[in-house]
């Protein structure tokens, strides 16, 4: 099966990234293919219907669509930023449409500054019911003192992470099922 993320956070550092970097490799373990497109590194033009993006612009616009194209379930993840997700992840919502979606499995994720980010998750399923998509009963928030372990990029070869290591790995497991279910 393959897996695309959306890494949504235009920070260098975003523990939101690094979380959706642990699951891609939780994924890739578990036989399953899995691509990162981190908004940071791949930033995309702001939406427009008109178009008019630079050639450059345009190729990474294009690179998110085929790979959503191609991909069998979807992973995005948020920062949550005043109980909302990333204006980055939204915009790169914008410049998809349900042809990227339909019947697929998508798992939400968030990274936030207090305790979790459910206003985020909701407005993430929200999104994705209205594209079509299928969310995954269960959704992955990182907050407070679970956000420190993400500040540096982790494999399952290192110890440490705890509980919350332990429910990605299972919700990550519980979304590869459902996406499989779903895919036929």
């Amino acid at each position: 099966m393959n897996v695309m993320i959306i890494a949504g956070s235009n920070h260098k550092a975003a523990t939101s990234t690094r979380l959706a970097e642990y699951v891609r490799d939780v994924i890739a373990g578990e036989g399953h293919e899995a691509q990162l497109f981190d908004l940071y590194r791949k930033p995309l033009p702001f939406y427009s219907p008109d178009g008019g993006y630079g050639s450059e612009e345009l190729a990474r616009v294009k690179e998110l669509q085929q790979g959503m194209n191609a991909a069998d379930a979807i992973i995005l993840a948020t920062p949550e930023y005043h109980s909302g997700i990333s204006g980055v992840l939204k915009n790169a919502l914008d410049h998809l449409g349900q042809d990227h979606f339909r019947g697929k499995a998508v798992l939400s994720m968030s990274s936030a500054g207090g305790a979790v980010g459910v206003s985020s998750l909701t407005q993430l399923q929200t999104i994705v019911r209205n594209l079509h998509g299928i969310n995954s009963p269960e959704w992955v928030s990182i907050g407070g003192a679970q956000r420190n372990w993400f500040a540096e990029p982790h494999t399952d070869n290192e110890g440490g992470g705890g509980e919350i290591v332990e429910r990605i790995k299972r919700v990550a497991r519980s979304f590869l099922d459902l996406a499989a279910r779903v895919r036929g």
